[in-house]
Parts: structure tokens; C-alpha cells; sequence
């Protein structure tokens, strides 16, 4: 080791000359500027830089420190490797520290080697190819000073500095940092209830972030960005700011006054969706004034169950049919008029919500609750003739439905084999047909409103 250090002091000074450092006076990089500073000076720096440097190697961070510390201090432009070794120099230093005090100072320390590159970071970043930019620095020192302050951790301070980097970084913040930003929010929440809403906004902030970073992420990154969006999940749900009584009371006063603030109220839209909120007051009149200004699928079906649950049937179906209408997703299309068929059974319209679950199954011919649903209505109405046994075979229908429903949608088999099994037994027997001149593997028209076809076996 003695003699690798001796060709890198070595090597130092010959640096110095074929930098053309002719002058004979001695100045320091702090004091002129330059980047490793002039005379004797240059030479010490260099000197320094190149012993701090191999002790970091070997991972000696406390015979590193001095030599390192000679660096920062005087010629604190010559690389940016002198703030990312000081940082691990520094961390070591707090880890290894028992007493309260000194570790303190030492965490002082670490900030001032942040604040430190961001008073150089232009000239630092003309040295490297992949420039740091401010936010990433001040994520960092977030970081640290959140990781390493312990019980002298201000809150305050440490959520300041993250909203700041979110503020520069937007969609580019660093995953760990969006992951603090969170704690750090739902912390000054659990202090300060005045929080929550602030709180709630933060949440939306970083999760809408760390999503953006998970679809973009590298194969490498993928498992980081996931973990780091689903903590930031588990932060706000455990919070407990997150229930449907606590948004209501929150959003339902300022609806009104934001009824122009398209962004406000798509936000209170998304979130009260999100937690399955949609019976709220709230979630309907947003989703009322944002479909009023930039109507969507999603607000027309807000508006569908705000005028369902005030019992307007006619207003309903007029959202309903808008959010059919507006939802260029097949998928979404025919989810949209399966629940308009549910809307018009739950009111007895059974024409109508027949017809709506037909129209559900034309946008997805594989959504086998839709089957279903047909399958419970032509039970719930057999009856279509004056003839008991020609009224049990309407189950037969029933029972085709059924079947339909499992073979399209395999999800939905457990479901239809339990409502099979309850109505077979309704079906009737043979005998009973034999005194209407049908028998086994005839064909049956129903009547009344169902109007189809089956076989009776």
C-alpha cells in the first residue's frame, strides 16, 4: 500500500506541470477560483486528493477524512468525487459515533457537504459528463438528513427540503426521495390534523409520481420503483385520512367554490374513485361540474349514480347512455351498460335491462355477468303462461344462460355453477310435459317479454 500511495504522489506532481502550472506563488483553488489552485497549493491539493482517495478505496474512512478534508476545504472545485466520498466518509463517521453530540456535529457536517456541491454544482457539472442537477443534490442531503438526525430530525425541515426537490424534479425525482416525501407528510399529518388535506394532496403528488416510475422503469430498477409505490400506498392507508367519511367531510364544503377548477375537481374525482367513494355527495357533484365543463366516460357515470341515488331514473339513463357513448374502451363500454342493466332491474324495468345487458354483451362477448344477469332476471319473471310446467321451462333459459356465462368468462364459473344447481330443481317434469304433447330435446319459444327459444331435456 506504501509504495502504490508513493506512485500516486507521484503521479500528482507530474499532473501539477502537465497542467502548466509555472507560477511560483502558492494560492488556493477557494481563493482564486481555479480548480486546484496555483504553486505549492495545486500540489498539496492534488496531493491530498490522491491519499484521501486510496484510503476510500480500502474503505479506511477515518484516516480518509483529513486529506479529504484538506480537499473540500481548498480547492473544493477539483471533482465531484470530493462531495460523493465525503458523503461516505462523513456516513461512516456518524455510524461509528457514540457520542450524541459529536454525531450531531458530524450530521452538520454531511449538510454542509451538500450545501457545499450546490454552491459549485455548475462548475462541478462541467467536469463530468452526466451533469447532478439541484433537485437530485437536494434529494440526497434530504435523504441523509432524515437517515442519519435521528431524535434531532425536524420534520418540518426535512418535508421543506423533499417538496422542494419534488418541485424541480417533477416526473424525474428519485424514487427514495417520493418514499420520504410521503413519511415525512403523513409525520406532520399524525402532529397536525390541520394537515390532512395537504396531506391527501402530497399523496396524489407522489403517487402519481412513483407510478410514472414504475412504467418507465429498467429491467433493473422495476422491483425498487414497484416497492417504493406500494410503501407509498401502505403510508396513506395507514394513515387513516384515507375513509370515505373523512374525504367527504373535507371535499363535500369546497366543491361549490372550485365548481370552475377543472383540476381540483377531477383530483377529488380520482380520489374518492380510487377508494371506492363513489356513493359519496362529494364524488357526485365533482364528477357533475368537471363532466359540465370536460365531459368523460368516467364523470357521465359520476353523474348516472348521483341522480340514481336521488331517485331520477330518466336522468340516470340520460348519464348512462352519455357514458356509453363517450368510452371508446370496449371493455369499459360494456361494463358501463351492464351496470345501466343493473340500474333498470334494481327498478323492475326488466324489457330495458335486458336490453342493456344484451348491449353489454355486443361491446364483450366474454363478460359473463352480463350473462348472469339476464339468467336472474328471466328467474325473478318465469312466468308467461297460464301453464305451470310451460312457465318452470323457463329455467331451461335460465340454464342456457348459465352455461353461457361460465364457457365465455371462466371468472364467473363458480357463481353460475351454484345458481344452476338452485334452479334445475325448478324445471319440470317429464310427466307434466308428457299432457302438453312435449317431451325431450323438443324446442320451446317463451313467451312475454323474454321471447326465446330453448330445448327441454
Amino acid at each position: 500500500m506504501f509504495y502504490t500511495m508513493k506512485m500516486k504522489m507521484i503521479t500528482a506532481i507530474l499532473l501539477v506541470f502537465a497542467l502548466g502550472t509555472t507560477s511560483t506563488f502558492a494560492q488556493k483553488g477557494v481563493d482564486d477560483g481555479s480548480r486546484f489552485g496555483h504553486g505549492e497549493d495545486s500540489l498539496r491539493c492534488l496531493q491530498n486528493l490522491s491519499i484521501y482517495a486510496e484510503y476510500v478505496k480500502t474503505g479506511n474512512f477515518r484516516d480518509a477524512y483529513l486529506p479529504w478534508k484538506a480537499v473540500y476545504t481548498e480547492c473544493p472545485k477539483a471533482q465531484v468525487l470530493t462531495y460523493i466520498n465525503g458523503a461516505k466518509i462523513l456516513r461512516w463517521f456518524i455510524s461509528n459515533e457514540k457520542d450524541a453530540t459529536k454525531r450531531a456535529a458530524y450530521v452538520d457536517e454531511l449538510m454542509g457537504v451538500y450545501d457545499q456541491r450546490l454552491k459549485y454544482l455548475d462548475e462541478l457539472n462541467k467536469l463530468v459528463r452526466t451533469p447532478t442537477t439541484e433537485g437530485s443534490v437536494l434529494g440526497m442531503k434530504a435523504h441523509d438528513y432524515i437517515v442519519y438526525s435521528a431524535a434531532n430530525l425536524d420534520v418540518n425541515k426535512a418535508y421543506d427540503m423533499l417538496a422542494k426537490v419534488i418541485s424541480l424534479e417533477k416526473e424525474e425525482t428519485d424514487y427514495y426521495v417520493l418514499q420520504d416525501f410521503m413519511d415525512m407528510s403523513a409525520r406532520k399529518y399524525k402532529a397536525d390534523p390541520n394537515h390532512k388535506e395537504k396531506f391527501i394532496d402530497d399523496y396524489q403528488l407522489a403517487a402519481g409520481y412513483a407510478d410514472n416510475l414504475c412504467k418507465n422503469a429498467s429491467e433493473k430498477m422495476k422491483k425498487v420503483t414497484e416497492i417504493t409505490k406500494n410503501n407509498i400506498e401502505a403510508i396513506f392507508i395507514n394513515s387513516g385520512a384515507a375513509t370515505c367519511e373523512n374525504l367527504q367531510a373535507m371535499y363535500a364544503p369546497k366543491i361549490e367554490e372550485n365548481k370552475t377548477d377543472l383540476e381540483y375537481l377531477k383530483k377529488v374525482v380520482a380520489l374518492m374513485k380510487m377508494f371506492k367513494c363513489t356513493d359519496q355527495e362529494a364524488y357526485f357533484k365533482a364528477s357533475e361540474y368537471v363532466h359540465a365543463v370536460s365531459p368523460t366516460a368516467e364523470t357521465a357515470v359520476g353523474c348516472a349514480y348521483m341522480y340514481y341515488k336521488k331517485g331520477d331514473l330518466e336522468k340516470t339513463l340520460q348519464f348512462f347512455d352519455q357514458a356509453i357513448e363517450l368510452e371508446e374502451d370496449p371493455i369499459k363500454k360494456s361494463e358501463n351498460a351492464y351496470n345501466t342493466a343493473v340500474v333498470l332491474f334494481s327498478k323492475k324495468q326488466l324489457g330495458k335491462a335486458k336490453a342493456y345487458a344484451n348491449k353489454a354483451i355486443s361491446f364483450n362477448d366474454k363478460n359473463g355477468k352480463a350473462y348472469i344477469l339476464i339468467a336472474t332476471m328471466y328467474a325473478s319473471s318465469p312466468n308467461w303462461s297460464d301453464e305451470s310446467a310451460l312457465n318452470r321451462c323457463t329455467y331451461y333459459l335460465v340454464i342456457d344462460k348459465l352455461q353461457r356465462a361460465k364457457n365465455v368468462d371462466p371468472s364467473v364459473t363458480e357463481e353460475a355453477n351454484k345458481l344452476i344447481g338452485t334452479y334445475a330443481a325448478h324445471t319440470p317434469k317429464p310427466e307434466d310435459l308428457f299432457f302438453l304433447n312435449l317431451k325431450k330435446g323438443d324446442s320451446i319459444t317463451i313467451g312475454g317479454w323474454i321471447g326465446e327459444s330453448t330445448v327441454i331435456r
